[in-house]
């Protein structure tokens, strides 16, 4: 748990640490993202395209990258919706800790409300939104079988669209690992625009209370 805070402070860049811990660290932190209720601080969107561009300059094989990033996305999710299917309604009275935030969870389940299934494939592009929405899935129970449809489904695109990406752009441009933190910065800032944009949304719609009779 250290370890990932550390992470999460930006201790260890994330280059740096792909190269050191491989295939293994990378299935750890996507499977923690993604199942565990305290893994929605960690840099899923960053990371993954940060080893795409690791695999396209050197180090690591693209293939077997894709292969077992897709396996903890997807098993990652389905630990979350068992999660959410054993500990039901209640874990919404749950108390908020450093490692638990009740109001995000409240959030999911309203974009879930909103979005319906849809939202197992769209969550996997919003952070926070994407460790909590296979728990909301599992505590609404859901059919499984449509779940994992949709959890395979986003799984599959959203590992295969930002390390590709990543991975093509190592191809492409000269010297791009001279720069991973700003490839990284760009990713950070288009991936948080969905929460800005339902914030906003959502403060729009909040009603005008009348002011207060004399």
């Amino acid at each position: 748990m250290e370890f990932l805070l550390d992470l999460a402070s930006g201790r260890y860049a994330l280059d740096d640490l792909i190269r050191w811990g491989g295939y293994a660290v990378l299935v750890v932190i996507v499977f923690t993202e993604t199942g565990l209720l305290v893994g929605f601080f960690l840099p899923g969107d960053s990371l993954l395209i940060t080893a795409g561009l690791v695999a396209g300059t050197s180090g690591l094989n693209i293939w077997w990258l894709n292969g077992l990033l897709m396996a903890a996305a997807i098993a990652g999710d389905s630990v979350g919706y068992a999660i959410g299917f054993r500990t039901g309604p209640r874990i919404f009275t749950r108390e908020d800790s450093l490692l638990f935030s009740r109001r995000h969870l409240i959030r999911t389940r309203e974009f879930y409300e909103r979005y319906g299934g849809k939202t197992i494939v769209l969550a996997r592009f919003i952070p926070i939104i994407r460790t909590f929405a296979p728990v909301v899935a599992g505590v609404g129970q859901m059919a499984y079988r449509r779940f994992l449809f949709f959890n395979v489904f986003g799984g599959i695109g959203w590992v295969a669209s930002l390390t590709w990406s990543g991975y093509l752009l190592g191809q492409t441009i000269p010297n791009i690992d001279q720069h991973v933190h700003v490839v990284v910065a760009i990713v950070v800032v288009l991936s948080v625009l969905p929460i800005v944009r339902e914030v906003i949304k959502a403060r729009r719609k909040k009603p005008i209370r009348p002011a207060a009779a004399p």
